[in-house]
């Protein structure tokens, strides 16, 4: 990862147990764990951070293009308006429909849904084993 050889890991780590020993070992691993920890996470912030103004030159860069291209297109295409008189467009219907037309109902309504029998009960049977009607 940086140039270390697991030889030279070994001989840090044995290092380390001499000179710091075994009891306060796993502190000062847990201590440089957690500053590892820090450090990675603000690189990992920084990356983010020049990868994020890297899109956005990216995307202003790609609007000014949209714009020339845009502004291009409207001068080589201008707007032609053409607007007939009133005269020539037909009218929409306003009068009432004639009285000898039928008026019709859109949809057709469903039929009535008829009356269950006298003797219907709603409940089925009431003991087990008891057959239906």
């Amino acid at each position: 990862m940086f140039g270390v050889d697991s030889t030279e890991l070994a001989v840090v780590a044995i290092l380390a147990l001499i000179f710091i020993g075994p009891k306060d070992l796993p502190k000062v691993m847990r201590t440089v764990g957690y500053w590892v920890g820090r450090v990675r996470g603000m690189a990992r912030h920084f990356t983010a951070g020049l990868e994020n103004m890297v899109r956005e030159a990216e995307l202003e860069e790609m609007e000014k293009r949209w714009r020339e291209e845009n502004d291009r297109i409207m001068r080589e295409f201008p707007t032609v308006i053409d607007v007939e008189p009133a005269a020539t467009v037909p009218a929409l219907p306003t009068e009432a429909p004639l009285a000898d037309q039928p008026q019709l109902p859109l949809i057709e309504a469903p039929p009535p849904i008829p009356e269950p029998p006298a003797d219907y009960d709603p409940g089925g049977p009431q003991k087990k084993g008891e057959e239906l009607p």
